[in-house]
């Protein structure tokens, strides 16, 4: 088998070796977002991305899963088959965790989940997740349910440079910008 070639590394004197073009971290954001450009940035998320990861748990075992998503302004709207483990978990803890984007440019968002039967979701919600996504589970065989997510703390960053100042929500309010 053959060995790959190790990337130089410096000494304790020299510190860490200087970051070479194509390098994997190369190209990174150095500039730091504001908080108004990082929420600006979660809502176009939000309004545009057609897809989320949904991470739920049971007492024994984690459950993570892409759902497409609506976005009301308030809430983040997803459908499941009502027999899922998203639907079964996010009933017994009312929770979700939610990430847009990728590992280099992401927002994680906590919300309370409320689970409804798509056949008695209130027609604004139903009608925003049909619209945004082209798809009406309500008209499926088997019955899903939508999980209204509102948010209670929401997280974005895109390099180390953003970790300290990464909350735009808490609590279920925007933070100052």
């Amino acid at each position: 088998m053959r060995s790959l070639p190790r990337p130089a590394s410096g000494t304790a004197a020299d510190g860490p070796a200087p970051l070479e073009a194509g390098h994997i971290l190369s190209g990174m954001a150095d500039a730091v977002r504001t908080a108004a450009e990082r929420k600006a940035d979660t809502i176009t998320r939000l309004e545009r991305d057609a897809d989320v990861w949904v991470a739920t748990a049971s007492a024994s075992r984690p459950h993570l899963v892409p759902l497409s998503l609506a976005w009301d302004g308030a809430h983040v709207i997803l459908a499941t088959p009502a027999k899922s483990p998203t639907a079964r978990n996010a009933a017994a803890s009312g929770e979700i965790r939610l990430a847009l984007g990728t590992s280099r440019d992401v927002t994680i968002i906590e919300a309370a989940a409320e689970v409804v039967l798509s056949a008695d979701a209130p027609e604004p919600i139903a009608q925003c997740y049909a619209t945004r996504t082209g798809w009406d589970p309500r008209k499926e065989d088997v019955p899903h349910v939508y999980l209204i997510a509102a948010p209670r703390t929401m997280r974005a960053w895109n390099s180390l440079a953003e970790i300290s100042g990464r909350t735009i929500m808490h609590d279920g309010q925007w933070t100052p910008a």
